[in-house]
């Protein structure tokens, strides 16, 4: 009871706006976690890169990170940092070009798969939300980056073809690679830490009718 009560206090203490149940970052520690997920995103992007000669761009892991952060985190954070962290990626290495495609490509995906996914209502480790939504969003790789290598950059299709094997291995590759890492550690992060979670969205009831 006393437990719960603090539960309650500190949410009600923490009354920010919140979209579909998760809190709109208006504060330092929201913003702090975005910066630190975003930095994440940044890293495992910036880690491994492997060119595409043909069309300039290049295939990485970066995507792991980005349906992580969503999956543990829903469509804000992931949103975000999903975005702005492989776009920076995309900055500070040769590839500059594509950053304004990652932003969009990367931010949409990490929204949708948060969105979908739907941790804040999430009570076991995996579910079948959660293979949708990094299916969904992942898409969003190989389709994203055609659509701006033969159209925008107008590369022509047949140069934007080459990319796609690569980038569905990508997508395949961070679809299973982050569905293994939230089986492994959402549900144990969650109910270790809730005091951060209970700032980040609002969590599902469990007998408590706050």
């Amino acid at each position: 009871m006393i437990e719960e009560s603090k539960i309650v206090k500190e949410k009600r203490s923490f009354n920010h706006e919140s979209l579909f149940g998760y809190y709109i970052p208006d504060n330092a520690f929201l913003i702090s976690m975005i910066g630190i997920f975003t930095a994440l995103n940044f890293v495992v992007t910036y880690w491994i890169q492997i060119p595409i000669p043909a069309t300039g761009g290049y295939i990485n892991i970066g995507d792991v990170a980005v349906m992580f952060t969503a999956l543990l985190f829903g469509p804000i954070i992931g949103g975000i940092a999903g975005g702005v962290g492989p776009m920076l990626a995309d900055i500070f290495s040769p590839w500059i070009i594509y950053a304004p495609a990652t932003l969009l490509i990367k931010g949409i995906e990490g929204f949708l798969i948060g969105f979908i996914a739907n941790p804040k209502d999430c009570e076991g480790r995996v579910s079948y939300h959660d293979i949708i939504a990094v299916l969904t969003g992942g898409i969003l790789i190989p389709l994203g980056y055609f659509i701006y290598e033969a159209f925008i950059l107008q590369l022509g299709i047949a140069v934007a073809l080459v990319e796609m094997p690569g980038n569905f291995f990508q997508f395949g590759f961070a679809a299973i690679g982050s569905i293994l890492l939230i089986a492994a550690s959402r549900k144990n992060i969650i109910e270790a830490l809730p005091q951060i979670f209970n700032k980040v969205f609002i969590q599902i009831d469990k007998g408590n009718n706050e």
